[in-house]
């Protein structure tokens, strides 16, 4: 049998952001894969050594749209590492709570892709419905159903009265009954079972191998998390767990995803109603003296990691993040091996690839 390559990408109806492939294939069964990277590089570590430590917040946020939260959050916390900065309290439960609305919206919106992928599009619209209830908290409570804008250096710009608190839990009890349909729905339905399950398989023993973070490798059975390795904001004063799967297929990625939005309700309940009195950010104008430190927190993709390095201007000598797309997409070369093309957009997909994130 002849072996042949497809062409995938930049732009293709198989995939949901431009990444561009070359898809070696005897008869319908994948032998190779060729990743061209950089199609959408943006320059964003240059521009960030041109504008000051505020502006850099906006332009941070911007770095990814499903994630974009975790980015300032992240680059804020180097920053204050670096000037000695203490976060108050209630700034950073209100921290912890912008971050789980942004995992929330951002998991529900991948497994709603996947059933589209499949052809499921019934369930596609059930999802994205489900998912626009916490659409509309953001953009209740932050202006915005996208980039929400919470983050200062020394905590958070907004801030939650009882009526928002109240109005938070209904939203969060009207989410979950939904939300658990949905991962019944997918923990039983044959027809997502005979594409998802055995599809793009990565052992455990390989996703260690090729670094992989998130829920990409909590589906492998690596019981890592940022949230509770290295805990950062509040999470060590939350209950929640690790969750994981054995498989390392397409089908345990989603639902590690869906229970990965339950246990975010949960901790934004916790916040809730633990919320301290006090205030939500620093009152004086911080000063960042000369220095460097590596931040990194939870994203819904997986470990986010920030450097930074000042020279004691009002704009970073050097910014550099390694965002968790980027060890995840190499192992699509081990994902892939032996599966059949049709089910390229499916293991695409299931690692979540922010390319606005990684070609940055």
């Amino acid at each position: 049998m002849s072996s042949f390559k497809v062409p995938v990408g930049p732009l293709h109806v198989a995939l949901e952001e431009p990444m561009y492939f070359k898809v070696e294939v005897e008869g319908e069964t994948i032998t190779g894969l060729e990743i061209t990277a950089g199609h959408v590089h943006r320059g964003l570590e240059y521009l960030a050594m041109k504008r000051n430590f505020f502006q850099n917040i906006t332009l941070t946020e911007r770095l990814c749209s499903l994630c974009s939260n975790s980015h300032p959050t992240t680059y804020c916390m180097a920053l204050e590492e670096i000037a000695g900065i203490k976060v108050p309290e209630r700034g950073q439960y209100l921290r912890v709570i912008a971050d789980e609305v942004k995992r929330v919206a951002s998991n529900l919106f991948n497994v709603g892709i996947m059933a589209h992928i499949i052809g499921f599009d019934s369930l596609f619209m059930h999802v994205l419905e489900t998912r626009e209830i916490i659409q509309d908290v953001k953009e209740t409570v932050y202006g915005n159903r996208m980039d929400l804008g919470a983050n200062c250096i020394g905590g958070v710009k907004y801030n939650l009265d009882t009526a928002k608190v109240e109005y938070l839990l209904t939203q969060i009890a009207r989410i979950k009954t939904p939300v658990e349909e949905i991962k019944s729905i997918y923990n039983t339905d044959k027809f997502i079972g005979m594409r998802t399950k055995g599809v793009g398989v990565i052992s455990k023993a390989s996703a260690l191998d090729f670094g992989l973070v998130g829920p990409v490798a909590r589906a492998s059975g690596i019981v890592n998390d940022v949230r509770k390795d290295a805990p950062y904001a509040v999470y060590d004063k939350l209950n929640f767990e690790i969750q994981s799967r054995p498989d390392g297929d397409v089908w345990s990625r989603a639902m590690v995803r869906l229970d990965e939005v339950l246990v975010a309700l949960s901790l934004i309940e916790q916040c809730l109603r633990a919320l301290p009195e006090g205030q939500v950010c620093v009152t004086n104008l911080p000063i960042i003296p000369a220095g460097q430190a590596i931040a990194k927190t939870e994203a819904p993709r997986g470990e986010l990691l920030y450097y930074l390095k000042t020279d004691g201007s009002d704009k970073p000598e050097r910014l550099k993040w390694r965002v968790p797309s980027y060890p995840n997409w190499d192992a699509l070369h081990i994902m892939m091996q032996g599966g059949k093309i049709s089910d390229v957009p499916l293991i695409v997909n299931s690692i979540d690839p922010c390319i606005s994130c990684t070609e940055r």
